[in-house]
């Protein structure tokens, strides 16, 4: 018979998942109910939503910490620095209401799909993501923790349990821009997210990742390069070159061929480039 766990306390769920038999871990189930519709539904879980120390967004210092159970709609209603806009963005275009203030953004960087909507953003954030077992934790960048198709560094009897955004040095700003085959609940065709710190007109660093496009979101570092130093305005777009996407892997499937994702991600990236030149300060 399957078991069913819902702690309040962490180092019960961590003591639950170094059992022999781990369970799997479910927050929002966004992901987990509709791969096993017409299945019966015979898995060990660990509910985790009842934790406190899972919850919240907190100013931390030199970083922001994101909850494991933060959802996307608390995010999208979370009163954030424009550093966060581009995840606000793809927090209100996430599935429906309801996938919104259910789903997870710690589950869905978990489940690992190419086309995660929250990894493109979160990698140009440079987030790193908290990891604690039983016996300690630790601390890994979200482009090495996603490795591959439905595929993680999570270790045996570990638990994401927050996710660290750190401080731009200047006046970070963000957007975030996905294409499908309609505006809304729509698996996304390609997808980009772009942080810029900007000081004095001038991008200090750049973040900048591409999802839908690889078996796993994957940043540019040619093309984030290539707009450091330069000012923030609607010609830098214009430094968007085919050759910054050659190292994406793109699938041909029933939304789209390679060739148009690729050129669909330029596109995008040129256009939130844009569009982050004429937001205001």
């Amino acid at each position: 018979m399957a078991a069913y766990a819902r702690p309040a306390d962490l180092s019960e769920a961590l003591a639950i998942l170094a059992s022999p038999r781990p369970p799997l871990i479910l927050a929002g189930g966004t992901d987990y109910y509709p791969a096993r519709v017409g299945k019966p539904l015979n898995d060990d879980l660990l509910d985790i939503t009842a934790i406190p120390d899972l919850r919240g967004i907190q100013d931390a210092a030199n970083h922001w910490r994101i909850g494991a159970t933060v959802t996307w709609g608390e995010i999208a209603a979370a009163e954030l620095p424009p550093l966060f806009d581009g995840l606000r963005q793809a927090a209100r275009e996430v599935g429906g209401a309801q996938v919104q203030n259910a789903g997870t953004l710690a589950g869905n960087l978990c489940n690992a799909s190419p086309a995660a909507d929250g990894a493109p953003m979160l990698m140009a954030m440079d987030a790193r993501l908290e990891l604690q077992s039983k016996g300690g934790r630790r601390e890994m960048p979200l482009a090495q923790f996603i490795s591959g198709n439905r595929r993680t560094q999570l270790q045996p009897g570990e638990l994401v349990t927050a996710i660290l955004v750190p401080k731009p040095a200047y006046q970070g700003r963000s957007v975030f821009l996905k294409l499908g085959a309609r505006r809304y609940l729509v698996i996304s065709i390609a997808m980009v997210g772009v942080m810029l710190d900007v000081a004095d007109g001038i991008v200090q660093q750049a973040g900048l990742a591409i999802g839908a496009c690889s078996a796993a979101a994957k940043r540019l570092p040619e093309l984030e390069q290539a707009l450091v130093g330069h000012k923030l305005a609607p010609a830098l777009a214009q430094r968007v070159l085919p050759e910054h996407f050659a190292s994406l892997s793109p699938i041909d499937d029933i939304r789209a061929d390679a060739a148009y994702r690729r050129d669909s991600a330029m596109i995008l990236t040129r256009r939130a480039i844009a569009a982050l030149a004429i937001q205001k300060t």
